[in-house]
């Protein structure tokens, strides 16, 4: 009899251990909601024992993308996961302390911090400022310029004064922030001058901190310094050598059009590209972003040239600069070497009242949203607006004829994707999206207005707060320059899946798959993304366990990273950056704190 009872057990516990591993691998799988753990992160056990095999990898590509492996898992769980732990990293290893700060800042940039660098740290603990060594952005747009001699400069930005639709902001020793100069055509000033009131506002909260300088700002919305890669090289490389060359004997440009900016042997500077002609042919295999910074360069996605309004409205693109000229603007790509400011443009800190923008789970809607002007591009029939970025929009969400294919999202963390299904679009594209342009045809010739008109949806009258607050899922794209929505999408409780090739301030300080979903220019992905989140047309593999945690996580985010103090912050510390930029002796001009002997 103890002998059987021991039998029994044993033959008990067999059995439960098998159906234990059936249950994890076909129910707790399908869902990657239901193996969140309390931080809502996904979980990567070691591989059990009903797994003996580990499935293939994906090929994370140089120029950001992911390729996927039919072999691996669904690509989005590993590039959470991914994302994850590189912000949890990032978040744990900031600085404390102003000895940590200058030591992090020497060691990233081999150089000491700009005087005032200590004041800035002040104003940094005062309001909290979170990741204060996350300023790699200011570090890639300045530097450049560290290889120009500094007389050159001052007599660059003395010309960039007098160029029509520009306008200048200063400070004396004696004066307060204000605009010292403008130059407008005609007629211009009241419209383009009003950008400069909020930027004086922000800069207010920190004026008597801040040192004399002048700087010039483009009013317009795009960046309109193009490169030329040998010239920008020619100064990097002076800079890291830690000497000057002089305008004059900075490289000739070489005027290819939009080829100039993109380095020899790289994707984007192949002559053989007809900007004229048809996009290189798009690989056939599956891509998701994993570096979104990498994944906006054109010089790495030449196709970029012919899906983006940024680089379709010049053609095969404008002469580029034959000398590094420092002016500021809302935004800048990888081929122009504008200065980027933190923008208040559109900067909301939270407008919507919660009946507006309910809690996740109570919002009724689980298509993807986007209403907005046909911007981007001027519509006439010299330009080729056809694959314009919102026209692409347009057509990838509402297209009914044909078929697309895409990525499973049935298939759990722990088996492989396989290859992709085959979904026909006039049941897909209707049942998770609502994409729509808003109100009427803009910056386009009469009758290309009415073939617009003809061939989209248009709704007449504008969405309200109230009803695009009940979905889920939004989209934000690129319109005549970088996003001004883009906060305001981020302070609700939906998700954003966002496509840009305009990398902003805040780069550095956000991440993607942690905070919202970055998608190509092209778009190519847009459709497998949403699906792995909503689930097929009748929800089948929806993961709105991790579509939740991302979308809260981006509203955290925004009220956490992106307040009217972290814009300071930045704009406080650029300003320190370009003061010593813009200075006969740049060593005066830098903070020599905590210096060991080691390190003079």
């Amino acid at each position: 009899m103890r002998r059987q009872r021991g039998l029994l057990v044993l033959v008990a516990f067999i059995a439960a251990f098998f159906i234990a591993g059936y249950f994890s691998k076909h129910f707790l799988s399908a869902d990657s909601g239901d193996f969140e753990g309390d931080s809502g992160e996904v979980d990567d056990p070691e591989s059990p024992p009903w797994q003996p095999v580990r499935l293939a990898e994906h090929d994370f590509l140089d120029n950001g993308l992911l390729e996927v492996n039919p072999g691996a898992a669904h690509p989005i769980y590993g590039l959470i996961r991914r994302a994850e732990g590189e912000w949890r990293d990032k978040l744990v290893r900031a600085s404390t302390t102003l000895p940590q700060a200058v030591a992090e800042y020497r060691r990233r940039y081999k150089r000491h911090p700009p005087k005032g660098f200590d004041g800035w740290w002040n104003y940094v603990r005062k309001h909290a400022i979170k990741l204060p060594d996350e300023y790699d952005s200011i570090h890639a747009d300045l530097e450049p310029f560290w290889g120009i001699e500094p007389t050159d400069l001052f007599a660059i930005r003395t010309k960039l004064e007098a160029k029509v639709d520009s306008y200048t902001i200063g400070k004396t020793a004696t004066s307060r922030i204000s605009v010292v100069n403008t130059s407008f055509a005609p007629g211009r000033h009241d419209d383009l001058i009003k950008g400069s009131k909020a930027i004086l506002d922000l800069l207010r909260d920190v004026e008597e901190f801040l040192p004399q300088f002048r700087a010039v700002f483009s009013p317009h919305d795009g960046p309109n310094r193009f490169s030329d890669y040998f010239v920008e090289s020619a100064a990097r490389q002076a800079a890291a050598e830690k000497r000057y060359i002089r305008r004059d004997e900075l490289p000739k440009i070489d005027p290819i059009g939009w080829l100039s900016a993109c380095a020899s042997g790289s994707p984007g500077r192949n002559k053989s590209l007809n900007l004229d002609g048809d996009p290189p042919p798009k690989t056939i295999k599956k891509t998701f972003i994993y570096d979104h910074n990498r994944a906006m360069d054109p010089c790495l996605h030449p196709r970029h040239f012919w899906h983006h309004g940024q680089f379709l409205s010049h053609g095969k693109g404008p002469t580029p600069q034959h000398e590094m000229v420092p002016e500021f603007s809302y935004c800048s790509t990888h081929i122009h070497h504008n200065i980027r400011f933190p923008t208040p443009y559109s900067w909301v800190e939270d407008i919507f009242p919660r009946s507006d923008d309910p809690a996740w789970d109570e919002k009724s809607n689980d298509r993807a949203v986007w209403r907005g002007s046909n911007t981007g591009i001027r519509y006439t029939a010299r330009t080729r607006w056809q694959t314009s970025h919102r026209i692409a929009l347009m057509h990838a969400a509402n297209d009914k004829d044909g078929n697309l294919t895409v990525l499973s999202p049935t298939k759990g963390w722990t088996e492989p994707v396989g290859e992709p299904l085959v979904m026909k679009k006039s049941l897909l594209n209707p049942g998770i999206f609502d994409v729509a342009f808003a109100g009427n045809p803009i910056l386009c010739d009469e009758e290309i207005c009415k073939h617009l008109q003809s061939i989209f949806p248009w709704q007449r009258r504008r969405q309200s707060v109230k009803e695009a607050g009940d979905y889920k899922y939004v989209i934000d794209v690129d319109g005549n320059g970088w996003s001004g929505r883009f906060k305001r999408l981020m302070t609700t409780n939906s998700l954003v899946f966002k496509a840009t090739i305009y990398p902003e301030w805040f780069i550095d300080r956000i991440a993607p798959w942690v905070h919202y979903v970055p998608i190509q220019v092209d778009l190519s992905d847009l459709h497998d993304a949403l699906v792995f989140f909503r689930g097929d047309v009748s929800g089948m593999g929806a993961h709105d366990g991790l579509a939740h945690k991302i979308a809260d996580a981006g509203r955290r985010w925004s009220k956490q990273f992106w307040r009217r103090e972290d814009m300071v912050a930045y704009f406080y510390r650029l300003i320190l950056e370009y003061v010593r930029l813009m200075s006969e002796d740049r060593e005066a001009m830098s903070y020599l704190g905590f210096i060991r002997t080691t390190d003079t």
